[in-house]
């Protein structure tokens, strides 16, 4: 799968995505996108969005697979999902949903319940999920991009900055590496995006995400790793007593 945002629709992208290196050698995002239309061009589909974003996918070859490939479209929510969900069958009863309903429209549907009618914590409703997955949602109305890597590394993601400053996320790293040269990185697992709170990590949404500087074969600065920290702590109220060594376990339970 491949997506292209306008830069204005996919910030705050990390600063540590773009290499300083790559101002000449990235290309724009039609070059990408016909990269990426080339490699199947019997079965690729694409589609732009009022000038904002740009969405492709490889339809599959058969109708079901562990890492099936679908793009749906509702109310003006485009998403894409690579992978398989586990627990399908519960989430859809969850959010009260047909039992045929497939992963693309479930990630829509909990988007919508994210979007307009809460409470849930956008993490804890991603964590929710179990299988091998990633999607991306692109809300035209709303001007928001939610994207998110499972955890368990069955499935990989990519994103990078082009020559024209759009984000560009996609699943095959050669296309990603034409079209961004040294400005793109692997999607850290266990995390999510979303344009207007940033990356971070719904395994673990109370720790900061670090930036680990990758070095390319010639020793040339490129996009960053991105890692939970987990050193870091969340501030709280201080204990006292036998309570304030945090390091120390009660063994008596």
């Amino acid at each position: 799968m491949l997506a292209i945002f306008h830069k204005a629709f996919a910030h705050p992208v990390p600063e540590q995505l773009k290499s300083p290196s790559t101002h000449h050698s990235s290309k724009l995002p039609q070059h990408t996108l016909e990269a990426f239309l080339s490699i199947h061009p019997t079965n690729t589909s694409s589609i732009t969005i009022n000038n904002t974003a740009v969405l492709a996918y490889v339809k599959p070859d058969r109708p079901y697979s562990v890492h099936q490939r679908l793009f749906t479209v509702f109310d003006d929510i485009y998403c894409l999902f690579l992978g398989s969900l586990n627990n399908l069958c519960m989430q859809n009863k969850q959010y009260g949903l047909s039992k045929n309903t497939n992963e693309a429209m479930f990630v829509i549907e909990a988007y919508r319940t994210l979007r307009d009618r809460g409470p849930y914590p956008a993490d804890q409703v991603v964590k929710d999920l179990e299988g091998s997955f990633a999607f991306v949602v692109y809300d035209s109305k709303a001007g928001t991009v939610f994207t998110a890597l499972g955890s368990d590394g069955g499935v990989k993601l990519y994103w990078g900055i082009a020559a024209d400053g759009s984000v560009v996320i996609c699943d095959d790293l050669e296309v990603i590496k034409a079209g961004c040269a040294k400005s793109f990185a692997p999607f850290p697992k266990g995390c999510m995006f979303h344009s207007e709170g940033g990356l971070m990590s719904f395994e673990h949404p109370m720790n900061k995400l670090k930036a680990m500087p990758r070095v390319d074969s010639e020793g040339v600065m490129c996009g960053a790793n991105f890692k939970v920290d987990t050193y870091s702590r969340v501030n709280s109220i201080p204990r006292r007593g036998s309570e304030a060594n945090w390091t120390q376990w009660d063994d008596h339970y």
